[in-house]
C-alpha cells in the first residue's frame, strides 16, 4: 500500500501506538478507515462523472455529425431552380413542343387520307366553292 513494506507499516503503527496510547488507537483507527472510505468514494465518484461527460462529448460529436449529414440532405433535396434555370427548361422543350405539334397536324392528315385516300371530297368541296363564287359573280354582273 502506498509502495510501503510491512516493515514500514509496523514502524508507523508501534509509532502510532506510543503517540497515540492503547485508548485513542482504535478511533483512530476508524477515522483512518473513514477517510480512505470517503477518498476512495470521492475519487470514484469523480472517475465516474469524467467518464459521464466524456460519453456526453461523445453523443454530442455524433448529434453534430447527424445533423451536418441531414443538413446536407436536405439542401440537396431542397436545391431551388431559379428563374432563369426554368426559362432554359422552357426553352429546351420548345422544341418538344412544337415537334408534337407537327406530329399532331401529321397524323390528322393521315386520319384525312384514311377517310379519303383520293382527296375526292377536297376537290369536289373546293369544285363546289368555286362555282358558288362564279354564280355570285355572274348574279352580280346580271343586275
Amino acid at each position: 500500500m502506498f509502495g510501503m513494506s510491512f516493515a514500514e507499516i509496523m514502524i508507523i503503527a508501534v509509532i502510532a501506538v506510543l503517540f497515540l496510547g492503547p485508548d485513542k488507537l482504535p478511533s483512530t483507527m476508524v477515522q483512518i478507515a473513514k477517510f480512505f472510505k470517503s477518498f476512495k468514494s470521492s475519487i470514484n465518484d469523480a472517475k465516474s462523472s469524467f467518464e459521464q461527460e466524456m460519453k456526453i462529448q461523445e453523443l454530442k460529436e455524433e448529434t453534430l455529425e447527424y445533423k451536418k449529414k441531414l443538413d446536407s440532405a436536405a439542401t440537396s433535396m431542397r436545391k431551388t431552380v431559379s428563374f432563369d434555370e426554368l426559362e432554359d427548361i422552357k426553352k429546351s422543350t420548345a422544341g418538344v413542343t412544337d415537334t408534337f405539334k407537327e406530329i399532331k397536324e401529321s397524323m390528322s392528315k393521315v386520319n384525312e387520307m384514311k377517310t379519303d385516300p383520293l382527296g375526292i371530297k377536297k376537290t369536289i368541296t373546293s369544285d363546289n366553292t368555286e362555282k358558288k363564287s362564279k354564280n355570285t359573280q355572274d348574279k352580280g354582273e346580271d343586275v
